[in-house]
C-alpha cells in the first residue's frame, strides 16, 4: 500500500475507496476518467487510454492520486446523471441549504493526436456553501516521485520520465506538500472552473471552460441522434451506444474492453486483469451492435483495425494474436504493482495482460464473422484481405482440431472446448459464405469438408445423451455460459429440441434470478485460479436473447428488466455482479453493453410481432 503521507488539513479530506458502480465514465475517445459520486476522480490513465494512470486511488488510497471538488455538505443527497444524449457528466449535491453541481467533461480534440484535457465545472444553483478542492497526481501507477510546483496561478505536476500536467483555475489554487488545493465560499450563481492538461498545451487555461462545454455536449448529441433504434429501451440502448463511442479509439478505430485494470472479479480475491486493450472476440459483436444502431461509420473503422491487425499477421507468418493494444503491439507482458493495496484489498494489481502468450481458436470465427457482417452491411472486402482470409482459413483447417484455453482464458491445462470448436466451424461457415456472396476465389470443396468434419464432431463429441446437453469440453459433464451463442451464431436451430434441453440446463446450473455465471469451478474442471468470480453481465444479456429466439418471450422480458435493473444509476455496467446485483470486474465493459443492444434490438422486435434478423 502507498504509505500516507497527508497532513493532518489534508487527512480531513481522506475518503474511503468508492464502489465500482458508484463511478461514471468521461473521456475523449483517447483517454478516459472514472468520476464517483462523491466527486472525486479516482482513475484516471493519461494521456491514452494504456498509459500508466496518474489518479489510482480506485485501486488504493486517495494517496495513489485523486482530483476531489465537492461542496462541504455533508448531509446532502448526492445523484449524478449525463447531460442528455452525452458523455458529459454532472454530480449534484442536494440539501436543505444549497444545491450545488459539478459536471466534468473531456473536451473532443480538434486533432486525434491532441493531448486530452480534463474539465471540472462546480455551480451552485440555490443558497450557498464551502467548497474544496484537491489534486494530487501521481505519476506512473503511483510509482513515481511526483513534484508540485506552481507556476504563476497555475500548478504544474512533473516527475522524472513522465509527461509533466499543468491544472489552471479560475479562482486561487496553492500547494500543500505535493498537491494543489483549494477552498473557497461560492453562492448562487457562481461558478468556478478547473481545467487538467498538458503542461505545454496552450489549450490549458481555464477561462475557455464554457466554450468547450458547449462544443462537448453538442459534439455527443449530434453523433446520438445517428442512431436508429427506436425501441420501446431507447435510452438504455442509447447509454450503452454512448459508453461503446467513449471507448473507442478515435485515432486507430478499435475498441478497448474497459477503460480499466486490475478491478477484481472476486472481491479480496486475485482474479485482477488489465482490460485496457482490444480483443480480436469483441469483433463481430463490436461489428453487429454498432451496424444494428446506424452507426457504419464507427464499425467500419473498426473493421479496419482489424484488418490492419489480419495482414499483419499473414504478413509476418505468426498466428493471429488473441488481443492487441489499440496501435498494434502484441506483445503486453504483465507486471505486478506490489505498492497498491487493490481494491478492497484485492491483489495482486496486474497492468499488461499475459493473455497474449495464449492460444485461443474461437478468435478466428469471431474475426471471419465479423469480415462477413461488415461486408453484408458495410464495406467490400479488398483483394489483399480476402487473400488475408484464404490464408487464415487455410490454415485453421490444419489446426481446429488442437486444444487451447477457450474463451474465457483459462489458465489451467488446454482442452478441447466446444466453445473453440463452435468458433471454428463459424469460421469456415462465413468464409464460404462470403466467397459465395462476393463471387470470390477460394477452396470450396476443402473448406465445406472441414466445416462439415467440425460439425460432426461437435454433434459426436460435445453432446451427452446422458446427461441431455451439450458439455463444455470433450471428456467433461460441465456447462458453460459461452454454449449460449450457438443458437446466436445459426449453429443450431433456437428451438432444437436438443438445444432447449441445454438451455434449460444452463437455466437450472448457472442462471440465479437472471444473472448468469460462466461457468462454475467447483467441478471436474479447474480454470487454474483460486477462488470464484461473479455471474458475467454478457452472458446473461446472451441468455435474454436465447430465451426470446426460443419463444419464451414472457420470461426474457421479465429476465431483461431485471437485468436493467442491475445497471448503475448511470446506465453503466462492469464485467460481472456479485451476489447482491453490485458491480465486480472492470468497468464499463464494452462487451457487457455490445450483449445488451442485441438483447434488446432482438426482444423489442420480437415483442413488437415483427420480423427479427439474424445476429452473430
Amino acid at each position: 500500500m502507498v504509505e500516507p503521507t497527508a497532513t493532518p488539513d489534508e487527512q480531513a479530506g481522506q475518503e474511503p475507496q468508492n464502489a465500482i458502480e458508484n463511478h461514471g465514465i468521461i473521456g475523449d475517445m483517447r483517454s478516459a476518467a472514472l468520476v464517483a459520486d462523491t466527486g472525486s476522480i479516482d482513475f484516471f490513465c493519461w494521456p491514452d487510454f494504456d498509459s500508466p494512470s496518474i489518479f489510482t486511488a480506485l485501486l488504493d488510497t486517495p494517496e495513489a492520486g485523486i482530483f476531489q471538488l465537492a461542496p462541504v455538505l455533508p448531509d446532502a443527497r448526492r445523484q449524478q446523471l449525463y447531460l442528455p444524449e452525452t458523455n458529459v457528466l454532472m454530480t449534484r449535491w442536494i440539501a436543505k441549504d444549497a444545491v450545488v453541481e459539478v459536471t466534468d467533461l473531456m473536451p473532443i480534440a480538434s486533432e486525434v493526436d491532441n493531448l486530452p484535457r480534463l474539465i471540472r465545472r462546480i455551480q451552485v444553483r440555490h443558497g450557498q456553501t464551502a467548497v474544496r478542492m484537491l489534486c494530487r497526481v501521481r505519476h506512473d501507477y503511483s510509482r513515481a516521485d511526483t513534484a508540485a510546483r506552481m507556476e504563476g496561478q497555475d500548478v504544474c505536476f512533473e516527475a522524472e520520465g513522465q509527461p509533466a500536467l499543468r491544472l489552471a483555475a479560475t479562482t486561487g489554487i496553492r500547494l500543500e506538500g505535493q498537491a494543489a488545493v483549494a477552498e473557497f465560499e461560492m453562492k448562487q450563481g457562481d461558478i468556478v472552473e478547473f481545467m487538467l492538461g498538458g503542461a505545454e498545451d496552450p489549450l490549458v487555461t481555464a477561462t475557455n471552460c464554457d466554450c468547450d462545454l458547449k462544443t462537448t455536449v453538442s459534439y455527443w448529441q449530434h453523433w446520438s441522434r445517428h442512431s436508429n433504434y427506436r425501441g420501446r429501451w431507447r435510452e438504455v440502448v442509447n447509454r450503452s451506444a454512448l459508453a461503446l463511442k467513449l471507448l473507442t479509439s478515435r485515432k486507430h478505430g478499435g475498441i478497448v474492453a474497459a477503460a480499466t485494470f486490475g478491478l477484481p472479479e472476486e472481491e479480496g480475491g486475485q482474479r485482477n486483469w488489465d482490460y485496457r486493450y482490444t480483443w480480436i472476440r469483441d469483433a463481430s459483436f463490436t461489428v453487429y451492435a454498432f451496424m444494428r444502431l446506424g452507426y457504419s461509420d464507427e464499425a467500419n473503422a473498426f473493421m479496419h483495425w482489424v484488418r490492419d491487425r489480419m495482414g499483419d499477421c499473414c504478413e509476418d507468418a505468426n498466428k493471429l494474436g488473441i488481443l492487441y493494444s489499440l496501435d498494434g503491439r502484441e506483445e503486453l507482458p504483465e507486471k505486478e504493482l506490489d505498492h497498491l493495496s487493490g481494491y478492497g484489498g484485492a491483489t495482486p494489481v496486474r497492468v499488461g495482460n499475459e493473455a497474449y502468450k495464449q492460444t485461443q481458436l474461437d478468435i478466428y470465427g469471431e474475426l471471419l464473422d465479423a469480415v462477413y457482417l461488415a461486408n453484408k452491411y458495410g464495406e467490400a472486402i479488398s483483394h489483399e484481405g480476402w487473400k488475408n482470409v484464404t490464408r487464415l482459413v487455410n490454415d485453421l483447417c490444419e489446426n481446429w482440431q488442437s486444444k487451447d484455453v477457450g474463451i474465457w482464458e483459462m489458465r489451467g491445462e488446454d482442452q478441447h472446448f466446444l466453445h473453440s470448436r463452435l468458433m471454428c466451424w463459424v469460421a469456415l461457415d462465413r468464409a464460404l459464405r462470403l466467397s459465395l456472396k462476393r463471387s470470390l476465389p477460394a477452396p470450396f470443396e476443402r473448406w465445406d469438408k472441414q466445416r462439415q468434419a467440425i460439425h460432426d464432431d461437435i454433434w459426436d463429441n460435445f453432446w451427452d445423451a446422458d446427461l441431455g446437453h451439450f458439455v463444455q469440453h470433450k471428456g467433461s459433464k460441465n456447462l458453460d455460459a459461452s454454449m449460449l451463442l450457438m443458437p446466436l451464431v445459426r449453429f443450431v436451430g433456437a428451438s432444437d429440441p436438443k438445444w432447449l434441453q441445454t438451455l434449460d440446463a444452463i437455466e437450472g446450473a448457472l442462471v440465479r434470478d437472471g444473472m448468469v455465471f460462466r461457468y462454475r469451478n467447483d467441478d471436474d474442471y479447474h480454470d487454474g485460479l483460486d477462488g470464484e468470480e461473479g455471474a458475467f453481465v454478457a452472458c446473461s444479456f446472451w441468455y435474454v436473447e436465447c430465451l426470446a429466439r426460443a419463444g419464451r418471450l414472457e420470461k426474457a422480458h421479465l429476465e431483461f428488466e431485471q437485468l436493467l435493473r442491475y445497471a448503475n444509476p448511470l446506465g453503466l455496467y462492469a464485467e460481472e455482479f456479485d451476489a447482491h446485483g453490485h458491480h465486480l470486474g472492470n468497468t464499463p465493459q464494452a462487451l457487457s453493453h455490445l450483449a445488451l443492444i442485441s438483447a434488446a434490438s432482438f426482444l423489442d422486435r420480437k415483442l413488437e410481432g415483427g420480423q427479427t434478423l439474424w445476429q452473430p
